[in-house]
């Protein structure tokens, strides 16, 4: 027999009632289904569905066999359910199952609640919030539709084996309120339990349930441990400001310090933005009052311009490192306005710099640069191809009023561009591009008694870029591309006498190998006839595997002076440039690039690699880089560096980082991690050693430990760390 819903309230029950007085109606013992449209709603009679329903004298009305009443969000199934029309209650008899919305479940033996499904009480019962957090009770009681309450509960998120064992942790309490509305718990002679063993008493205490994303409250603590500061303690506390903002107040007290950390976060319909700051008073240097602030954000503008900002700012030049809020040594705080269209881009930029360098003064740095770029392209019917146009300005200023030896030198730059660019495919698929055009550029000189107030100057482009891709299908399925490449350009004029605010350092790669100019701004142009060739090889395999090689130099008639000796371009002829890629199926990454001299001598490298796995995860870079006093560099750099993780077992995932200086034969920087995760409890233990010292910071060693409770407020997402039972869970 098909089960069927039938809609019960008191007026239905009633007109039953009454025909069955007057013998029109006779019931069957099993109700055959049938469809209804009513759709139920909060605090409505329940509609019931049943295999079997039979009404027993004029108020009972009998449902048994695979048994649901839904009203509202609220869907309830029971053995056997009986609703009294005199009193308006349904009497349960279970198993019980009531499922509130998506993410709270209720399971009892036996109960009594109103036709309404919102007011009464459930026996032998355990609730279940979100998959995360189950309260046991010997009895809850509903109020309102809002109010779940529990008496003589236990609470905990970690999962419960009915073999005996007490859970890692658990709430007891002599009674637990669940707010629906507001997403909260309420304990009353709330007792923490460790492996059942009580540890804390707390007369009253509050606490998110896993549903609510924020709440106001104190979240986890944390223990850290410096050789500067001592041990010290973290007590962070949310304060939610409303649906859209936030404040997190951090204490941060230790013998050494008192600090007040501060973070604040708020959307707007059009963005948002983000402040982290702290303010301290210590005992680590003569000025005891110190602060940072860091602050982001961003918006979107009419007519699709989108605004960006960051704030960067500190009191003194250690305290980001004594503190080990950030690394950086030199601080950058911009406001940035940007369109991006598809034949249009413009970008206004200004941006302050701080160095925290020792061996750096402000005041002779270019600490505010204004930068505006504006690019555009056309495509002209007659001459086909693309017309490009763009205009770019700089402004460079220093505090120093110095002109001696450009000390206090203040530069303004304004460069017009203008190239038409156009493509032809020639014989044997040969890939030829042409680009020809000129750049107007215009210098304004202030407070540097070595060069003149105002230069400008145009400059005459042109380049031929010939490609020949060539590709071969292999009979096991890999596809191979190797591609010849070369270019040659020419760039007119002779290179006036300006100073270097814009292109002190030149990179060379596989990016700029056909390039016109390897300097990174308009100060500095490569002049004369340029020539540059080279090779691509790129293989896909079948499996996934993929494998890239760029080999390439580059010619000039004259030598350019302004190359430094580690760029690779400072002779007529280039240093041999070698780069390639590797990636693999299995999650192997590794890129390598390096500078060759005539000699086969390096005069740069780097590589990085990158291997991750679902059970760890290893990246490590090295880079070896030439003496060049152009470059501040008055010794060779080498130096590795090595990060990792490692998932030991089901709950324990270790991780290690070190950065070892080869040049100096002498670690830099070095860290342990262990971390214990379960489904209901996570614990994190670090231990790190910086090395270097200057003379502003001084070598440090840092040991932190946190534990978190999972559940309440940190969700937990992956099953895989959720232990398992010899038994089945209760």
């Amino acid at each position: 027999m098909r089960r069927g819903p039938l809609t019960w309230s008191a007026r239905l029950a009633a007109g039953f009632a009454a025909l069955l007085a007057l013998g029109v109606v006779q019931l069957p013992d099993r109700v055959q289904a049938q469809e209804s449209a009513a759709v139920p709603v909060a605090g409505a009679p329940a509609l019931l569905v049943a295999d079997s329903l039979r009404i027993e004298g004029r108020d009972t009305l009998i449902a048994e066999g695979n048994v649901e009443a839904l009203s509202g969000q609220t869907r309830l199934r029971a053995a056997r359910i009986v609703y009294d029309r005199a009193a308006d209650r349904l009497t349960l008899e279970g198993p019980i199952t009531v499922i509130e919305g998506e993410r709270i479940v209720v399971l009892a033996e036996s109960g009594d609640l109103d036709a309404g499904l919102e007011n009464g009480l459930l026996r032998g019962a355990r609730m279940v919030l979100d998959q995360q957090v189950q309260l046991a009770a010997n009895r809850i009681d509903r109020i309102g539709g809002r109010y779940t309450q529990l008496y003589k509960a236990a609470a905990t998120s970690c999962r419960v084996c009915d073999d005996g064992t007490p859970p890692l942790w658990q709430i007891r309490a002599k009674r637990v309120v669940h707010d629906q509305q507001e997403k909260q718990l309420y304990f009353d002679n709330a007792q923490v339990r460790v492996l059942d063993v009580p540890i804390l008493w707390v007369p009253r205490l509050r606490l998110p349930d896993p549903t609510l994303e924020r709440a106001t409250g104190f979240l986890i603590p944390s223990l850290k441990q410096t050789s500067r500061l001592g041990l010290g303690v973290k007590i962070p506390y949310f304060v939610t400001l409303g649906p859209h903002r936030d404040l997190t107040i951090t204490p941060y007290l230790s013998p050494e310090t008192r600090t007040l950390e501060l973070r604040y976060r708020q959307a707007f319909r059009t963005g948002q933005i983000e402040l982290n700051g702290a303010v301290s008073n210590d005992t680590l240097g003569p000025d005891s009052r110190r602060a940072y602030l860091f602050g982001t954000g961003s918006f979107a503008l009419p007519r699709d311009f989108q605004l960006y900002f960051d704030i960067e700012m500190t009191s003194d030049d250690a305290y980001l490192l004594d503190y080990d809020y950030s690394e950086k040594d030199r601080l950058d705080s911009a406001i940035t306005i940007t369109r991006t269209r598809r034949d249009e881009f413009i970008q206004a930029s200004l941006t302050g710099y701080q160095t925290l360098r020792f061996s750096e003064s402000n005041a002779t740095l270019p600490t505010i640069i204004g930068d505006l770029t504006y690019e555009r392209r056309f495509r002209p019917g007659l001459l086909g191809g693309e017309l490009r146009m763009g205009l770019q300005t700089n402004s460079r200023f220093r505090s120093s009023d110095d002109p001696t030896d450009g000390i206090g030198r203040d530069v303004s730059r304004v460069s017009a561009d203008l190239f038409w660019l156009r493509n032809w495919s020639l014989a044997y698929g040969v890939q030829a591009e042409v680009k020809t055009g000129a750049s107007l550029d215009g210098f304004r000189i202030l407070q540097d008694d070595t060069f003149d107030g105002d230069l400008a100057e145009l400059v005459p482009q042109t380049a031929l870029t010939l490609r020949w891709p060539l590709i071969k299908s292999s009979a096991n399925g890999a596809t191979h591309l190797l591609e010849p490449v070369a270019m040659l350009g020419w760039t007119g004029g002779s290179r006036r006498d300006l100073p270097n605010d814009e292109s002190t350092r030149v990179e060379f790669d596989e990016g700029n190998l056909l390039s016109l100019s390897r300097f990174p701004a308009p100060d500095r142009r490569e002049r004369g006839i340029v020539a540059a060739y080279g090779v691509n090889w790129m293989r896909q395999g079948p499996r996934g595997m993929e494998t890239n090689l760029t080999l390439g130099q580059v010619w000039r008639d004259e030598a350019d002076p302004d190359f430094s000796t580690s760029s690779g371009l400072s002779g007529q002829s280039s240093d041999l440039l070698i780069a390639g890629q590797l990636k693999t199926p299995d999650g192997l990454a590794v890129s390598a690039r390096t500078l060759y001299d005539g000699g086969l001598s390096l005069s740069k490298a780097e590589a990085r690699l990158l291997w991750q796995q679902q059970d760890f995860a290893l990246g490590a870079a090295y880079v070896w880089l030439g003496t060049d006093l152009a470059e501040d560099r008055p010794s060779t750099q080498s130096e590795w560096s090595l990060d990792g993780t490692y998932r030991i077992s089901r709950h324990w995932t270790g991780s290690a980082n070190l950065r070892y200086d080869v040049a100096r034969d002498e670690t830099a920087e070095a860290g342990v991690g262990l971390r214990y995760q379960n489904e209901c409890l996570e614990l994190n233990l670090s231990l790190s050693r910086r090395f270097t010292a200057s003379a502003i910071v001084e070598p440090s060693t840092d040991f932190g430990f946190t534990v978190a409770i999972r559940g309440f407020g940190v969700g937990t997402t992956d099953k895989s760390y959720t232990r398992t039972c010899r038994n089945a869970p209760t």
